[in-house]
């Protein structure tokens, strides 16, 4: 996780954090009739997409006025919120105009950080007591939590800033940047997504170029072996899972797959026994498990003897 003076360097010395040697692409967005915004595209300089960013005006109404906030959010390609700074000279006020302090900027981002927050399931009008900044005693109710819980997700004093800011970190933009990623989708983004740390981005490309029935577009092969062998063990199990058995039926793609086994955490072994049960295997491969049960415990043994038994 970032630091917050990590943050708080972005609040005072970026308007907008955008590198100098990124392009910037704009795309009007209508929310509404009456609510039209500009949502931006940093380009690379060979026109390459890198992320989503807005820069946010929005007010913040409390009970009886309404506050301008000044923010920019930033996405990855796939509208997935990664985190907020502030523009030059500016910052965040609480209901009493108390300003944020470092562990309220810090706990914000957190907040936004929270796809599957109770901000989803609730209006304002929920989560606020009538008249006040405070929740409201129903709310627990509505969310299926206790009030205590509720109040560890939200920002004293600004309760509202908090619902307002997530709705935007997780509202209608969204679509619209999947929307305009498909525009720029080619081999050299696919191999991007592919061989990348960002899972989202794993698991969109991986849909791409693996088919229904789990063939692989050739170009993207080594790209798939790469996510198998991989340290992310969710992305490489639904690799293993989706693609199909002819992928591993070549001597060559056995020897990997077996090197890959060895360096396996337990639960990828598993699966990859799971898969060899359907394939037919090599006699390399054959010796190799058979040499491997006197250290396999019972459930590898069993997944072992029942692929011997098949081959």
């Amino acid at each position: 996780m970032l630091s917050v003076a990590f943050f708080l360097s972005l609040f005072l010395n970026n308007p907008s954090f955008v590198p100098k040697n990124e392009k910037v692409k704009e795309f009007r967005i209508v929310e509404n009739d009456t609510l039209t915004y500009t949502l931006k595209l940093a380009l690379d300089d060979k026109g390459r997409p890198q992320y989503f960013f807005r820069n946010i005006f929005t007010p913040v109404c409390y009970t009886n006025e309404c506050k301008p906030v000044y923010i920019n959010f930033y996405w990855d390609l796939l509208g997935n919120y990664v985190r907020f700074d502030l523009p030059k000279n500016k910052v965040l006020t609480k209901v009493d105009h108390d300003e944020f302090k470092e562990e309220d900027y810090q706990k914000l981002q957190d907040i936004l950080a929270q796809p599957n927050s109770i901000f989803a399931e609730l209006k304002m009008e929920d989560l606020i007591a009538k008249g006040t900044e405070d929740l409201t005693d129903s709310v627990d109710v509505k969310a299926g939590a206790t009030l205590k819980t509720i109040k560890n997700q939200v920002i004293d004093g600004a309760v509202y800033t908090c619902y307002t800011l997530w709705q935007i970190a997780y509202g209608k933009a969204v679509p619209e940047m999947r929307k305009i990623i498909e525009s720029y989708t080619d081999d050299k983004l696919l191999h991007s997504f592919l061989t990348s740390n960002n899972y989202h981005y794993q698991y969109w490309a991986m849909e791409k170029v693996v088919s229904k029935d789990g063939n692989v577009q050739k170009a993207f092969e080594a790209d798939l072996q790469q996510i198998i062998a991989g340290k992310n063990i969710f992305t490489a199990k639904h690799a293993l899972q989706h693609v199909n058995n002819r992928f591993f039926e070549s001597e060559a793609r056995q020897t990997w797959l077996w090197e890959s086994y060895q360096k396996s955490a337990y639960p990828l072994q598993i699966t990859i026994l799971k898969k060899l049960a359907n394939i037919p295997l090599t006699n390399s491969l054959i010796n190799n498990l058979k040499a491997a049960l006197p250290n396999a415990n019972q459930e590898q043994a069993s997944l072992i003897n029942q692929i011997l038994a098949k081959n």
